[in-house]
């Protein structure tokens, strides 16, 4: 397979990928779609309305134009295709998110897998592999889970 990743190493905050189809930067606007792109593949496909949750969320986090945020998704959900290595590699981005950052990457999954409607078990399951892989603590998972229900839930 042409994807398959020769060497790979830390460069700042960009994660530069060699493969056999060149040399490819990796950043943390890369790290949110794809951890996104995986939470809502967590019940099998990926839902319209989870698909323009994920565009509306990037749009919003990153200051992106709909657009772009398409795009970033595009390239997240292909590049983790055509190169399965990608997402054990990932993770070496994790270290250049801040605290408040990651409460961000697990507040925006919490919102993806809300998006339909449907709260499965699997996407749920998936949220949590997500979390552990890029090293989100309980304690800022809890944070998400707060901001998430204050914005969901009814005021008294």
């Amino acid at each position: 397979m042409s994807g398959d990743i020769l060497v790979s190493r830390l460069d700042g905050t960009k994660l530069i990928v060699e493969s056999a189809d060149g040399i490819e930067e990796y950043d943390s606007q890369f790290l949110v779609a794809a951890l996104l792109v995986f939470v809502a593949r967590g019940s099998g496909q990926i839902s319209l309305e989870e698909s323009a949750k994920m565009i509306e969320l990037i749009e919003g986090h990153f200051h992106l134009q709909g657009p772009e945020s398409l795009e970033l998704l595009t390239r997240a959900m292909t590049e983790m295709i055509d190169k399965p290595q990608l997402a054990s590699i990932l993770v070496d981005l994790a270290p250049t998110l801040s605290d408040s950052e990651k409460e961000d990457i697990a507040f925006m999954g919490l919102k993806v897998i809300a998006a339909d409607g449907n709260r499965q078990f699997a996407e749920m399951e998936q949220f949590t592999r997500a979390m552990a892989a890029v090293g989100i603590s309980p304690e800022i998972i809890h944070r998400a889970f707060d901001r998430y229900f204050a914005e969901t839930l009814p005021s008294s």
